[in-house]
């Protein structure tokens, strides 16, 4: 959960009223992307801000591949957290099952449960997914959400997530 996008001056803003969490829609795009910019480079991740916003926008129109959220803040109801969850199929969990993709808080926001709200939001999504597992992936260094992680009943699998990106012809 990472996140360096919301200035100072807009985090106090940001702090006031209560959080709330709803499903992302097409008009957060540019917000997700101002929150998720800064988090791929703490964490060294590649960032094209077209081809992001291309992969959330058909991420968004296809509800069959899972779901994202955005938490907001304050009277212009800012965003200032999300969470993407997919759904994926898998013969040792029984079947369906959901990944966390993403979940992101802005670093001046947690602490506050924020993520635990939508870790649990994408656990009653993919209940009622009739997913038999929910997974995510953390860098080892992120020692405040591997803390949280735990506590929301998250366990090491003792694998090792091995990645090789593929090619693919654009139509």
């Amino acid at each position: 959960m990472a996140n360096r996008g919301l200035r100072a001056d807009s985090q106090s803003e940001a702090l006031s009223g209560d959080p709330r969490i709803r499903i992302a829609r097409a008009a957060d795009v540019p917000g997700i992307l101002a929150l998720m910019r800064p988090y791929y480079a703490e964490d060294g991740y590649p960032f094209e801000s077209r081809r992001a916003a291309r992969v959330l926008r058909a991420f968004l129109r296809r509800p069959a591949w899972g779901r994202a959220w955005v938490v907001t803040l304050g009277r212009r109801r800012r965003i200032v957290g999300y969470a993407v969850v997919t759904l994926g199929y898998s013969l040792e969990h029984g079947g369906r099952n959901a990944f966390v993709d993403e979940i992101v808080v802005a670093p001046g926001l947690r602490g506050r449960s924020l993520g635990r709200r939508l870790l649990l939001e994408a656990e009653t999504y993919g209940r009622r997914k009739r997913s038999g597992a929910l997974h995510l992936e953390v860098e080892r260094r992120h020692r405040g959400a591997i803390a949280l992680y735990r506590k929301l009943g998250f366990v090491p699998s003792g694998r090792m997530l091995m990645t090789r990106r593929l090619r693919i012809k654009r139509a």
